[in-house]
């Protein structure tokens, strides 16, 4: 070679192909810019050596708190201290809010409500409701982060970016939990949880729950169409209709077969299959004649609300509700959909009820 050295060069990294209008972090330290910090601050709040799980409760990046069901089951609520919220929250607006959502996912969707996921099911001959098993924990950091990397992340950001928006539940945690019901779906939920999984409680889930089942609601879909019937999801919930001649023994197992293929099981206790005679509901909602919430829910507010009135919002609130009188609102919210004349009923009973003084407010 003439004695001339021949020095190799490293190959450049190849450049990002984006599929979705995303936010383009193209590094680690480009990614902690963006989100207004330093490496070693967005290293901490990603967690990638599982410190959280290690931290006394001060420095845990969560707050806990465990809710029974009513079947007797349990639910584990994770909520974020402020900091880590905002940087899910700014995730939320810069990566996840541009991520492909299927049409027939109602749920934590602007314009969209439990109404505009049952309303396509009124007035049909049969109607079918199944759920999905512990929707949020089963979505793994490993799953985020392959679809952050289909986005165009480098490996880099999109691990950083899936450890900030998942958490692994601290052991002292899980063996708190309550008594309740002791089966297999339970033993299912304590291993995904002391996995690396995405928090209920989180801003960004249920953002991230939506991408994630993009491909369960398409293929869903494609099946409800080959087979005459209709198809929505709120949340957990997968809801389907048809005529008296939908064929149920291709339906119930094909849905079965996709669920499980997309990583997710079903809970079979809440399966149902509900006539034109019969109370047809879904996503709470009776929609035999059309989306309405039922008159028992109305009068079980109803009833709650002057209860409130009565002996004190406090002394009302047995779920231990972090904000009562939002989870109130709520709820009132969600009858008015339906029924603007039992909204004003309920909203008068609210009124009435002796809420104490917001400190926030001068």
């Amino acid at each position: 070679m003439n004695g001339e050295k021949v020095t190799s060069v490293s190959p450049l990294p190849p450049m990002p192909v984006w599929r979705w209008a995303v936010a383009r972090w193209t590094t680690f330290d480009e990614c902690a810019a963006a989100l207004d910090l330093t490496p070693g601050e967005l290293d901490w709040f990603a967690d990638a050596r599982g410190w959280n799980r290690r931290a006394a409760g001060a420095l845990r990046h969560y707050r806990y708190r465990w809710i029974p069901t009513a079947t007797g089951g349990i639910r584990l609520l994770e909520q974020p201290k402020p900091r880590l919220a905002e940087l899910q929250r700014r995730v939320r607006r810069h990566v996840l809010g541009a991520l492909p959502v299927h049409e027939a996912a109602h749920g934590f969707r602007r314009g969209r409500s439990a109404i505009t996921c049952a309303a396509p099911h009124g007035g049909r001959d049969l109607v079918v409701r199944m759920d999905l098993e512990g929707f949020f924990p089963a979505v793994s950091a490993r799953r985020i982060r392959s679809l952050l990397a289909l986005a165009g992340y480098p490996d880099a950001v999109a691990g950083a970016l899936a450890g900030l928006l998942t958490t692994a539940t601290p052991p002292d945690v899980l063996a708190a939990a309550p008594d309740g019901r002791r089966d297999e779906a339970r033993t299912r939920l304590l291993n995904s949880l002391a996995a690396t999984h995405l928090p209920q409680g989180a801003p960004s889930s249920p953002a991230v729950a939506n991408a994630i089942t993009h491909h369960l609601d398409r293929r869903l879909t494609g099946l409800a169409h080959r087979l005459g019937a209709r198809y929505t999801r709120y949340a957990d919930d997968l809801a389907f209709s048809g005529d008296a001649g939908l064929p149920l023994h291709r339906l119930l197992p094909g849905v079965r077969h996709i669920v499980r293929d997309e990583g997710f099981r079903l809970r079979d206790a809440k399966t149902s299959i509900a006539a034109a005679h019969q109370r047809q509901r879904i996503a709470g909602l009776v929609v035999n004649a059309g989306p309405a919430a039922a008159r028992t829910d109305y009068d079980a507010l109803r009833s709650l609300l002057h209860n409130c009135a009565r002996t004190g919002p406090e002394a009302q609130n047995h779920a231990g509700h972090p904000d009562f009188r939002a989870h109130l609102l709520g709820r009132i919210g969600w009858i008015g959909a339906s029924s603007p004349a039992r909204a004003a009923k309920l909203r008068d009973l609210f009124d009435r009820v002796p809420w104490p003084p917001d400190p926030s407010v001068p």
